[in-house]
């Protein structure tokens, strides 16, 4: 089993590390989310379930304890497991260029 920390845990150290906010997402058994971007950075943990993350073509199979990161604007996309998924998620504005 993955060492995952408490919520709390995440959400300190992000917050230390200067997200401008921690949130919990939760999808839904088999839920596909199509190609779209975000214009945050995000830093996440799948904390159950399972996931697939496709970008550029390749695809990241996600367990719990596992981690990915996707910069503002980068295109891609989910899919979500037979028992849906939950990930915590660390959310930065982009720098100014």
């Amino acid at each position: 089993m993955a060492n995952i920390p408490s919520w709390t845990e995440f959400e300190a150290a992000a917050l230390a590390r200067g997200s401008d906010e921690v949130v919990v997402r939760t999808w839904s058994p088999l839920e596909v989310v199509p190609t779209h971007s975000h214009p945050f950075v995000a830093d996440a943990l799948v904390v159950t379930g399972e996931m697939w993350l496709t970008r550029n073509s390749e695809v990241q199979h996600l367990v719990p304890g596992d981690t990915f990161a996707l910069a503002a604007d980068e295109m891609h996309d989910e899919r979500y497991g037979p028992d849906g998924a939950t990930y915590w998620v660390a959310r930065t504005a982009p720098p100014d260029c």
